[in-house]
């Protein structure tokens, strides 16, 4: 296909529709760019209403028999996907660099969580049981036990385009659903080839499903009747529309937004190992994570020590183009207009007062494509837009606060809440801190406290819409439903047939 951006002719990207790869009638076509050369690599189809209801129907058409499905054939073929999966992890690990920015190592590690996720998937047989109370009652027993909802959607970002579906699909599958992703139109190469390694582990036709586009496509998900279940990954303003759509349409909804998460430097910390985890979780992916440190909160008499360390750190780093090349620390951001809102904060960070010691427009880079350095941002002041906003780029903010009350105050005014860190020596320090700092996931002497799959994703605030997280066994209960039965047996007919449960107060048996 003839991308209209450039007139080159590029990959055009299908769809999976019960279990069949197909080209999208569509007339609405994004171009799929490589951001550390700036060129189009592919074009993604930007799908009709029509089209995804004819996906959501595949999927509904095979719930039935992939409900009915014992447990552990469902997680016998999440055990043939990790295989796949790992025999194909630098294919997979490349095409994310491909068509993101990340650096070969960043992208490896994304990869590595998003196989911990199917290897959480194959252990659902047991994480998946009911309860059972033998003789609750006189001669009656209770148990509980999980059913899946039905069709279930997953609507996925741009920054990780392998790790973030692969949070969703593997359990919702081995619980029994059926699953219809839409991932990023930026990014959708990855999904890609997840799914065709999906459908050589021996999933059924129909049982996973990819549809392309906007919000015409996201909007279409939202408001099916067979949908049952939506989990969403993105910004807050995104997040809090898909929660309020979805609710709004009968459907379960999980949704991750986005963050400002606040990283403290006490006066004990040790600022050398402090500084380096710092920049790895503000500079690391380019600083496009929900998790990646933003504001540092410098306590007491640290701050000028802090900078300066952080400038100089930050400013040795390399940064330029990842393609072929595996040795920088840090690459692209994932668009050219995404590019142009970041570095537009290091102006408004002026405008407001504060300072720029570290201006990564000014940085040494390597490569044309859609780059800039590392940037620190002092003297920010609680409720400048560079404190409050998401960003979503190598930027860090520095905030002094005289004592960690100060620290713990600032933080309480923060409307996101996914992650927060401290760097201390000190005990009391670090257990004030994880008791009353307001966010959901905590690090002390941590930079980027995201837990691994065996744990939920516990976003607050706005960071979070929804009631189960992704991640852990609380995806498990957002993917399924539990159904109780009462059970009684009478030994004969001249049993009584008065109600056990509900006997009267007056010795009724």
């Amino acid at each position: 296909m003839v991308s209209q951006t450039t007139g080159q002719s590029v990959e055009k990207v299908k769809i999976l529709c019960g279990g069949t790869w197909e080209d999208s009638p569509t007339q609405r076509w994004s171009d799929v760019y490589n951001p550390s050369t700036g060129k189009v690599i592919a074009q993604v189809p930007l799908c009709s209403v029509s089209e995804v209801d004819r996906v959501v129907q595949a999927a509904a058409k095979a719930l039935p028999a992939w409900a009915e499905t014992p447990v552990v054939e469902r997680a016998q073929v999440m055990f043939r996907y990790r295989e796949l999966v790992q025999s194909n992890f630098e294919e997979i690990a490349q095409i994310v660099t491909r068509e993101h920015g990340k650096t070969i190592g960043e992208a490896r590690a994304s990869v590595q969580r998003g196989v911990e996720m199917i290897e959480f998937a194959c252990g659902i047989p047991s994480l998946i049981m009911g309860q059972c109370v033998d003789n609750i009652a006189r001669r009656v027993d209770c148990e509980t036990i999980r059913h899946p909802v039905g069709v279930c959607a997953g609507i996925t970002p741009f920054n990780f385009p392998a790790m973030v579906p692969l949070w969703m699909y593997p359990v919702a599958i081995t619980c029994g659903n059926t699953f219809v992703l839409k991932p990023s139109e930026k990014v959708p190469l990855s999904a890609m080839r997840l799914a065709e390694l999906l459908t050589e582990a021996g999933l059924p036709d129909g049982v996973f499903s990819v549809v392309h586009g906007d919000k015409e496509a996201v909007d279409a998900l939202l408001q099916h009747e067979l949908v049952k279940a939506v989990s969403f990954v993105g910004s807050t303003n995104i997040a809090r529309y898909i929660y309020q759509e979805g609710t709004k349409n009968g459907k379960r909804v999980q949704a991750a937004g986005g963050a400002k998460n606040h990283l403290i430097i006490m006066p004990d910390a040790d600022l050398d190992q402090s500084v380096a985890a710092l920049a790895a979780s503000a500079y690391g992916c380019a600083g496009e994570r929900c998790m990646a440190g933003s504001v540092a909160l410098a306590v007491g008499d640290v701050g000028d020590k802090l900078v300066d360390r952080l400038c100089n750190h930050a400013g040795k780093m390399r940064v330029g183009s990842t393609e072929g090349n595996s040795d920088v620390d840090m690459g692209p951001l994932v668009t050219r207009e995404h590019l142009e809102r970041v570095v537009g904060y290091l102006d408004i960070a002026k405008e407001e007062g504060a300072t720029v010691p570290l201006d990564g427009r000014n940085a040494k880079i390597s490569g044309d494509g859609f780059l800039v350095g590392p940037s620190v941002i002092d003297q920010v002041k609680p409720g400048m837009r560079v404190h409050k906003e998401e960003i979503f780029g190598p930027v860090l903010s520095v905030v002094r606060a005289k004592d960690i009350d100060e620290a713990l105050n600032i933080g309480k005014d923060c409307e996101y809440g996914n992650g927060a860190s401290i760097f201390t020596r000190s005990g009391w320090a670090a257990r004030e801190f994880k008791r009353h700092f307001n966010a959901g996931m905590i690090g002390i002497n941590v930079g980027v406290p995201a837990p691994m799959a065996w744990f939920p994703f516990t976003g607050w605030n706005n960071s979070f819409f929804g009631d189960l997280h992704i991640q852990g066994t609380e995806s498990i209960q957002f993917y399924t439903k539990q159904k109780m039965t009462m059970t009684r047996w009478f030994e004969s007919g001249a049993d009584s047939h008065h109600d056990p449960v509900w006997k009267t107060m007056t010795g009724g048996k």
